[in-house]
């Protein structure tokens, strides 16, 4: 089919066909098309192609759109009209229709996708997509599926996560190349192509024809828009082109998802070069064509790509596949044809120039690069696009399309093989890209579809030398950075490195390449064909030796360097990136035998650039001093393969190793990175800043170590196995720089190290030894046991979560290896070395993960502390780590002292590096050890303890790897090894230590001690006869030795020693001018290291003969060694093993210890030191002493600060909180006495003086959460659920109000409900009083202080002085006691009659209070201005509620609801009941009492009309009813029985002089009671039906006549029943009988249940309010009985009350005027109110009183379902999916965090929300984080997730995407702290928001 369309277009543009009117407006299109498509359906089609030729080369003329957009004038007249949009609508449009062939073009796509064999899902995503990822399934580590395949799946059980895709992707489902079949998802685990009917022939006929000229469109457009500059073309110029585009390249992208036919299709037309070649040659008439062939030209000519018709200039014949000629030094010659690009750069180096001209020389050419780096030839619409695609930058649109086709495995092939063609080019482009960022995340978003397929990359590496390529281009690509080496000899070195500085490497611009290579060398076929390929190896390491020495170190030694450079990120990052991780690639396919001969040529060509290194470096055989890189990347490539080599390729070591000479210079610079660690940490290096810290830390950090120190040590260590000991030991401390303190006299001189340095120099060198000497990583250990240590390591330093374990523990960083984290082996060695700690909350309100902390085994027998100084990034680590052992060990009784680290013992060695021990029993060691022993018994200084433990550790090391069996003879010593013969006769170090030496001649300055005691006895014949005896004393020198050694091994490894010793080195140490004069002094020491040690006993337990042998006891010790007691201890504890170990190898050690034990005197040291001894043991103790008195005080301060944290600080919860001082006054004082926290002066509150207590006061809408029914709500998860607020309090109430104002008066209806539901304001205190003027002085000096606080001092807020609490406000104290006088508790016997008159009196006296409100005092200014505090606390919606804005009935109202809040929300504290009873905690922290006195005289400022004051009509009975109704127009009253009861109860007290006497209490309860009461027997009569009413009217009229009706339910019921039955109320039920009956029948326990719910309400708030005022405690109770507790509780109940039959709520009635006269007025109230409005007086009388406790919404048990339906969700503001969405866990509605989308009036959505929905307080689950924030007002905290993994530990920003779990514990503390308002308190890290959340 194509044929033909390719047949038609050969005729190239025909003129336009007579029948064919010009396309225009008018033109039908579907005609048309239909009429081209029967045309070509006939066998000879050629009239009809031509026909649709000319049709499309006028739709698809390629000038219009990009002239349009150079000129809109122009275009919009030639384009007729419609400007350039509306003539590419029409060209897509006529496509359209095209393709369709005349028929709709829905039902062409839909007819193609019926032919769809959707075998793969290959879904292409962009950054930021939800993907996961199951590595239980994938084959490639870079397999991804996306959310629907892998729900369709099943991957339980399986170790996935999800991920945020970073670079974009596609879905791997159905492709069996990436991932098992077992994971496919149910639609593509069909093979369904064999019933997928054939596609007929007409269906895509046209699309053949049509898509070739509408590709070939596309590319002209592409041409066209790029002009090229002379500089780089701007990315706007770019960015217009590509928005021109966007709907052709939409529509090609649409076309991909029809399905595999139109794909096929699509892939025909791309990769087929005779289409290509017919349209773009350029060649034929039409001009427009010849200048687009012409910008294509130019195009590729910029690119410094050449076209290949001028092929011949470069003479280049196409390589073969096999062969590979690559220079070895490699190759920038081709720099040259970059054309001007790189040449211009090359100018720029001012003064380098000497160097640019080198590096052409050193870098010769070959013909081969030249291919690779600079010709493109496009032969298919595929290539070209592809080019263009480089060119603009990869735009993310046609990224996506050419990926939409991949599914096609012909067009997959063919298209990856253009994109290694066009690999080089993409190398270039990304250089010089601005945006490399994005850009290098489209390149890997292609390439890692292309190269994570073995089959593919194999295929493409065979056939278009894919290694070839990519290895060049990397070269190419680092070569433009290159700089000299300043390493070594910094004047002739021949080496160039990267410079770190450079942009490339800086913003790790080389990551897509280097990736990609990673990507191929995983997979083993292709990996094989590098390892064998010389040519490429010896480049490849030519690439990596760029690396080797870059980032130079240089110690600043006088002045700070002015400025830290941070170029180490890169050159960490490069080494990692671009050596290590191909090095590990490499290496897991080297595991087996088969394949030693890989693993020889990467060692050999290794060696051979290492050689060549060296000779570049002018390297001879010392480092350069004070400088140091950490970067050798070929010496561990070197190591790695070596052990690769033994470990699992069983190759003999030593046909891999060089000869001695090069292991010498190996051993070198690893060697000095050691030592330049140790003099980093020991600050030497503090002039360089703490960049060179970092470097240290980053060298041996989890991610770096195992590609870094780990290599370098194995290869120290197999120096050491092969190189002589004595060399290599006096190397190591020559490198450390403390030869000069290796001596015996007291005094010396180091001349390269100054004398705060040397002890941690020292500490330095022999940790390194003993690290080197006992570290196994790759000696023999086996990979699980190498986990294991590893692991032990990190717990041991810390308890660790699971995560943190994955990440601190260095894995193979090659994806393939088997120690995958979360594999089998990592949990099995997990659960064995660990116990789990389930995450707990902590009082502090700090959260807990889920942590793991060794076993006790793990301590008792595996805690090695060699491992973990090795891996310690922070060196208080090992001491964290030393810490928890001596816990440990207290804790199990084993040791109760301060422990040494304990000895372990070793995996045994491999035997390749038996040679390694060695080091252990070589005479220098030997000497050194004696030497620091003598020194440490001696007290010299500069040593420590931890020199002491690290010798005693070498000493044992070489104990238990004694080689040969020691016989008792002494070994006789032959040949030339006699050098120190007279200091040690042998090697080995178990003979070695019972020799004496007698006499040491040592070099002292002539100050030194030594001199002067020497002179006489030189004199004595006695002491020089036994001189002559010893043979002359010995002298050592460290030095010489290493010299004498080097010299040797030079002479016997080459001829030219001549140009090897450099007397400038050997001429530093002897440096005879440099310090004063040296003379030699001659030490009698007579000791053995084995006499040293049993000194070293005595002196370390401070007592003579301290040693015994234990042998001579119990002699069983010598035949099972293994004694548990010697494996923990001190350093006493070690010398009695080291000394039982020695007794244990050779019976003449045995004999010798037990002879220095029986001399019991011990020999007396020179006096001398006796008294320094003295003066250190008094030292010592005097030590103790103060180290113990300091703890004492320690002890007793942390006691007082615990009695301290008790009273003053739990904040935690409402439960166990200290009693106010306050309440500490006992009732017999008359003022209570406050304590003020800042000046510290006690006192009673006065008018003048007012004190306040510290409160913090919020607004809440806690209250207006609170629903009527018990299942609490969840969270919506489905478009289904939704949350309606109309059941919360706050709706319910705020519904009433309303109405009540649009029946009734409205300064009444104010006075009939309480606010505060939503938006209440709520007062708490931490309980402490201060004065109020202290506290004015407190808030300036807050608000002078610079330091920023999380509050802001301007809004008022400030902490508690005392307690730190958070606070924003004072209340003032009221003067006078506290706890009411007993004056005031008397019970009076008035009766309630004239109570009732005297609280009617009081409430009309106006301001009848001890301060007079008209002379202003301090006092009530402060009342005046914390009113305005509570005031301006919450917002004005929340507390103006009247029709008349500022009406004083609003602020009355606000008042009193203040109140009411308050006691409403202690109830809730208290769990909605008062059954606890007891002077509950909430109550002794509470400020009610204060509050209520600022309340109480604020509010009798507004006196109530007695003409309105509802007492009067609660207690008298009113005569003239009918005047009321006269003036109908004015609207009446609210009737008293819909008023809220409580409400009247708070507005009785408050309206009555403070303080407020018992007996008017409990009489306006009572009153209040009677009222109620009724209420509920009105609610319970509408609530029920007809015939219930009329019986029960029945039974009461009979009982009206017995005794006591009034206290009787029944009668009162019919009585109310007949009262309202006169209006009609009762009326029109007919229709809603139904629905407002409850169907249950009433029973009279039924009804008294009824009855007593719904009074409780208020009489739980009446005894709160009580127990506040009077300060009387509250009884306990069982819930069944609360009713009648708290009602004789508040004298409700006559005392005689017998309580033996069952009790009626309506005994506690007392009424004040007769019953049923009361009854019917009230009832004549709501009768006139029905008349007109029976439904909603109907409403208002049926109260639900029983709200629930307020709950959080519930959430799902598993976080996926949250994260599924919200990420995506549109935000139903501004339709768009939020970035940072958000949900409120109060309401569950839906918010953009951050989003500026829904900003109003500077206000974020979140911000806004928290307003409306919790009056400042809002709680957040961030969706794309698990993360729950919390708004208080103007600032947020971070609380934590409620979600937490299976391992106990959250996961912020779900970077790991575990599943996650809900942790009801956390969230029962949310809710907790959300119900008491104790957000404040409890988190600590509080910010400002302003209002961006």
């Amino acid at each position: 089919m194509a044929a033909a369309a390719a047949a038609a277009a050969v005729g190239g543009p025909q003129p336009p066909q007579a029948e064919l009117p010009a396309p225009g407006p008018g033109l039908d299109k579907a005609a048309t098309a239909a009429h081209l498509k029967a045309a070509l359906s006939r066998p000879d089609n050629r009239a009809g192609a031509e026909e649709l030729q000319a049709l499309l080369e006028r739709v698809l003329s390629a000038e219009r759109p990009l002239a349009a957009a150079a000129d809109g004038e122009e275009a919009a007249a030639a384009g007729g009209g419609g400007g350039a949009g509306a003539a590419e609508e029409e060209a897509l449009e006529w496509c359209k229709c095209l393709l369709a062939g005349g028929g709709g073009y829905d039902e062409f796509c839909a007819a193609v996708r019926a032919y769809d064999p959707a075998a793969l899902c290959g879904l292409v995503w962009t950054a930021n997509f939800v993907a996961y990822r199951c590595r239980t399934c994938g084959i490639s580590p870079c397999m991804s599926l996306c959310a629907e395949c892998f729900h369709q799946g099943d991957h339980t059980g399986h170790d996935f996560n999800m991920f945020r895709s970073q670079a974009g992707g596609a879905c791997d489902c159905g492709d069996s190349n990436v991932m098992r079949e077992s994971g496919f998802c149910k639609r593509h685990q069909i093979k369904s192509s064999s019933n997928i009917p054939c596609v007929p022939k007409d269906l895509l006929m046209m699309s053949e024809f049509v898509l070739p000229r509408f590709i070939f469109c596309l590319i002209q457009y592409l041409r066209e828009g790029y002009n090229e500059p002379a500089d780089v073309p701007s990315e706007k110029d770019l960015n217009k082109v590509l928005q021109l585009l966007e709907p052709q390249i939409s529509f090609l992208e649409d076309l991909t998802k029809m399905g595999g036919a139109m794909r096929s299709v699509l892939t025909q037309v791309l990769t087929n070069q005779q289409n290509y070649k017919d349209l773009t040659s350029g060649l034929g008439e039409n001009a427009c064509a010849k200048k687009s062939h012409e910008k294509y030209l130019i195009a590729l000519k910029s690119s410094g790509l050449t076209y290949p018709e001028d092929k011949l200039v470069y003479g280049i014949q196409e390589p073969s596949a096999g062969t590979s000629t690559l220079a070895v030094q490699g190759f920038a010659g081709a720099t040259g044809t970059l054309g001007q690009l790189d040449s211009s750069d090359e100018e720029d180096q001012d003064g380098s120039q000497g160097l640019g001209k080198r590096k052409r020389v050193k870098l010769s050419s070959s013909t081969k690069d030249q291919s690779i780096m600079d010709v493109l030839k496009h032969k298919s619409f595929l290539e070209e696009l592809l080019f263009w695609t480089i060119k603009y930058e990869f735009p993310q649109k046609m990224v996506t399309f050419l990926l939409n086709m991949l599914p096609d495995q012909e067009y997959k092939v063919a298209f990856t093989k253009t994109f290694v063609q066009h690999y080089a080019f993409i190398m270039k482009t990304l250089k010089k890209s601005h945006e490399s960022d994005t850009m290098s995340n489209r390149i890997v978003h292609i390439s890692v579809q292309l190269f994570s397929n073995e089959e593919l990359a194999r295929q493409v590496t065979e056939e278009c030398q894919l290694l070839d390529i990519m290895v060049t281009v990397l070269l190419y690509m680092m070569e433009s950075c290159l700089i000299k080496s300043e390493l070594q000899d910094e004047e002739n070195s021949l080496h160039v490195v990267v410079n770190c500085g450079e942009a490339l490497l800086k913003n790790n611009t080389y990551w897509p390449l280097v990736s990609d290579f990673i990507n191929i060398l995983s997979h083993q076929s292709v990996a094989k064909r590098f390892l064998e390929d010389h040519g490429l190896l010896v480049t490849w390491m030519n690439f990596v030796s760029f690396f080797q020495g870059m980032n130079l170190n240089k110690r600043e030694l006088n002045e700070h360097v002015e400025f830290e450079s941070q170029t180490y990120y890169a050159a960490f990052a490069a080494e990692l990136e671009a050596c290590a991780q191909p090095m590990w690639g490499l290496l897991s396919h080297c595991k087996v035998r088969e394949t030693q001969e890989y693993t020889r040529n990467v060692v050999r060509y290794c060696l051979e650039a290492l050689q060549d290194w060296f000779d570049a470096i002018n390297f001879v055989d010392e480092p350069a001093p004070n400088q140091v890189t950490f970067h050798l990347p070929l010496h561990r490539y070197y190591a790695m393969f070596l052990s690769k080599a033994v470990k699992c390729q069983e190759l003999d070591l030593d046909s891999v190793l060089p000869d001695q000479e090069m292991l010498m210079k190996l051993m070198i610079h690893p060697l000095q990175i050691q030592a330049s660690l140790a003099e980093i940490h020991s600050n030497m290096w503090v002039r360089n800043g703490l960049q060179i810290k970092g470097q240290a830390m980053t060298y041996v950090q989890s991610h770096f170590c195992n590609s870094m120190i780990d290599p370098d040590i194995y290869l120290l260590q197999v120096c050491a196995s092969r190189l002589d000991p004595d060399y290599f030991i006096s190397s190591v401390f020559e490198r450390f720089k403390v030869v000069d303190l290796l001596t015996m006299a007291s005094q010396h001189q180091n001349t390269v190290l100054d004398a705060e340095h040397e002890r941690s120099m020292l500490e330095g060198a022999l940790t390194f030894l003993v690290i080197l000497l006992s570290l196994r990583l790759h000696l023999g250990m086996s990979d699980d046991e190498i986990l294991r240590a590893e692991m032990v390591a990190q717990l041991c330093m810390n308890d660790r979560t699971h995560s943190s374990l994955l990440d601190l523990i260095p894995e193979n960083p090659n994806p393939k290896s088997g120690i995958i984290p979360g594999s089998y082996s990592f949990e099995s060695v997990l659960s064995a070395v660990a116990d789990f700690k389930a995450p707990v909350f902590e009082p502090g309100g700090s959260m807990q993960q889920g942590m793991y902390t060794p076993k006790a085994e793990v301590w008792d027998q595996e805690f090695d502390p060699v491992m973990v100084i090795l891996r310690t990034v922070y060196r208080r680590d090992v001491q964290s780590a030393m810490d928890r052992y001596t816990a440990f060990l207290k804790q199990s009784g084993k040791f109760p002292g301060n422990p040494w680290p304990p000895y372990k013992k070793r995996t045994p060695l491999h035997p390749s590096y038996k040679g390694l021990m060695r080091l252990l029993h070589c005479k220098t060691l030997h000497i050194v050890l004696f030497t620091l022993l003598y020194k440490i018994l001696m007290d010299h200084q500069n040593l420590s303890e931890h020199v002491l433990c690290m010798v005693l550790y070498l000493i044992e090391l070489g104990l238990e790897n004694s080689t040969e069996e020691d016989s008792d003879e002494e070994v006789s010593v032959c040949g030339p090894e006699r050098c120190h013969d007279s200091w040690f006769p042998g090697s080995n170090l178990v003979s070695n230590m019972r020799h004496f030496i007698n006499y040491v001649r040592v070099r002292v300055p002539e100050t030194a001690p030594e001199v002067k005691r020497d002179s006489p006895a030189s004199t004595s014949s006695d002491s020089l006869s036994s001189l002559q005896n010893s043979g002359t004393a010995q002298v050592f020198s460290l030095v010489a030795e290493r010299r004498k050694k080097f010299q040797e091994i030079i002479n016997r490894s080459s001829s030219e020693a001549n140009q090897v010793v450099r007397p400038k080195t050997s001429s530093k140490w002897s440096a005879p001018g440099s310090a004063p004069q040296l003379t030699t002094a001659i030490l009698e020491i007579k000791e053995s290291i084995l006499s040293l040690l049993i000194k070293l006993h005595h002196k370390l337990s401070g007592k003579q003969n301290s040693y015994y042998p234990p042998w001579l006891d119990d002699i069983e010790i010598l035949i099972q060694p293994e004694i548990p007691k010697y494996n923990h201890g001190d350093g006493i504890t070690a010398v009695e093993r080291i000394l039982l170990k020695a007794a244990l190898q050779s019976r003449m050690n045995k004999r010798i210890i037990e002879e220095i034990c029986r001399k019991v005197t011990p020999p007396v040291p020179p006096k001398k030191i006796t008294a320094a001894e003295k003066k250190t043991l008094d030292k010592e103790e005097r030590r103790q002493k103060a180290r113990e008195r300091q703890q004492k005080l320690l002890a007793e301060f942390a006691s007082r600060q615990k009695s301290f944290m008790e009273t003053a600080m739990d904040v935690d919860s409402p439960e166990n909180d200290i009693p106010m001082e306050i309440t500490t006054a006992e009732p017999q004082v008359s003022e209570a006495v406050y304590d003020c926290v800042i000046c510290g002066q006690s006192g009673p509150s006065s008018e003048d003086r007012p004190t306040g207590l510290v409160v913090l006061l919020q607004a809440s809408s806690v209250l207006g959460q609170c629903r009527d029914n018990i299942e609490p709500k969840k969270l919506p998860i489905t478009e289904e659920e939704q949350i309606y607020p109309w059941d919360t309090c706050a709706a319910v109430h705020d519904v009433r109000l309303s109405l009540l104002q649009r029946y009734f008066k409205d300064s009444s209806c104010l006075l009939a409900v309480s606010i505060g539901w939503e938006g209440g304001v709520y007062v708490q205190t931490c309980g402490h009083t201060l004065h109020i003027d202290c506290h004015k002085s407190y808030m300036e000096s807050l608000r002078n202080d610079q330091v920023l606080q999380g509050f802001s001092v301007d809004k008022g807020e400030f902490t508690c002085p005392l307690c730190r609490q958070f606070a924003n406000s004072v209340l003032p104290c009221y003067p006078g006691s506290n706890v009411e006088s007993n004056l005031w508790q008397r019970p009076s016997n008035k009766s309630i009659q004239d109570l009732i008159k005297e609280v009617e009196e009081l409430q009309g006296r106006p301001g009848a209070f001890p301060v007079s409100i008209s002379s202003e005092t301090n006092l009530s200014k402060e009342m005046e201005s914390v009113m305005k505090d509570i005031k301006n606390t919450t917002q004005k919606k929340y507390r103006d509620y009247s029709k008349t804005p500022g009406s004083p009935d609003n602020d009355f109202l606000f008042m009193y609801s203040v109140a009411r809040t308050n006691l409403e929300l202690e109830l809730i504290h208290r769990g909605g009941n008062l059954c606890s009873g007891g002077a509950s905690t909430a109550g002794k922290r509470s400020c009610l009492n204060q509050l209520f006195h600022v309340l109480a005289l604020h509010m009798r400022l507004y006196s109530i009309d007695s003409e309105y004051n509802p007492w009067r009509k609660l207690t008298q009975l009113v005569e003239e009813v009918n005047s009321q109704q006269g003036n109908e127009e004015q609207q009446p009253e609210v009737p008293i029985l819909y008023h809220d009861v409580t409400s009247l109860l708070l507005i009785q007290i408050l309206m009555m002089p403070q303080p407020l006497r018992k007996d008017h209490f409990t009489c306006i309860v009572k009153v209040l009671f009677t009222l109620l009461y009724t209420q509920a027997l009105v609610a319970l009569s509408v609530k029920c039906n007809e015939e219930d009413r009329s019986a029960w009217k029945h039974t009461g009229a009979l009982k009206k006549n017995t005794c006591d009706t009034e206290k009787s339910y029944e009668v009162l019921l019919s009585f109310v029943i007949s009262e309202l039955s006169k209006g009609k109320l009762y009326h029109e039920e007919g229709t809603q009988e139904s629905a407002m009956v409850s169907p249950i029948s009433w029973s009279p326990e039924s009804m008294e249940k009824y009855l007593q719910d719904f009074c409780l309400p208020f009489l739980r708030i009446t005894s709160l309010l009580q127990h506040h005022l009077f300060g009387e405690d509250l009884p306990s109770c069982q819930e069944e009985e609360e009713f009648s507790v708290l009602s004789s509780c508040l004298g409700l109940l006559p005392t005689f009350y017998q309580t033996e039959h069952p009790f009626i709520s309506a005994s506690c009635l007392d009424w004040p005027v007769p019953a049923f006269d009361i009854i019917s007025q009230w009832c004549f109230e709501i009768n006139s109110f029905t008349e007109r409005h029976a439904e909603q007086g109907k409403a208002l009388l049926i109260q639900e009183a029983r709200w629930k406790l307020p709950h959080l919404l519930q959430l799902p048990e598993n976080y996926n379902t949250i994260f599924q339906y919200y990420h995506r969700k549109t935000c139903s503001v501004c339709t768009k999916v939020p970035k940072d969405p958000a949900v409120c866990l109060v309401c569950g509605t839906f918010v953009c965090l951050k989003g500026l989308c829904c900003k109003q009036q500077s206000y974020c959505e979140c911000v806004l929300h928290s307003q409306n929905c919790g009056a400042g307080t809002g709680i957040f689950l961030l969706i794309n984080a698990s993360v729950i924030i919390i708004i208080r007002g103007h600032r947020f905290c971070l609380w934590g997730s409620v979600y937490l993994d299976a391992h106990g530990e959250e996961d912020r920003d779900l970077r790991r995407g575990k599943p996650l779990y809900i942790c009801k514990e956390r969230y029962k503390v949310l809710e907790q702290q959300w119900i008491s308002h104790t957000f404040d308190h409890i988190n600590k890290r509080w910010g400002p928001h302003y209002n961006g959340l």
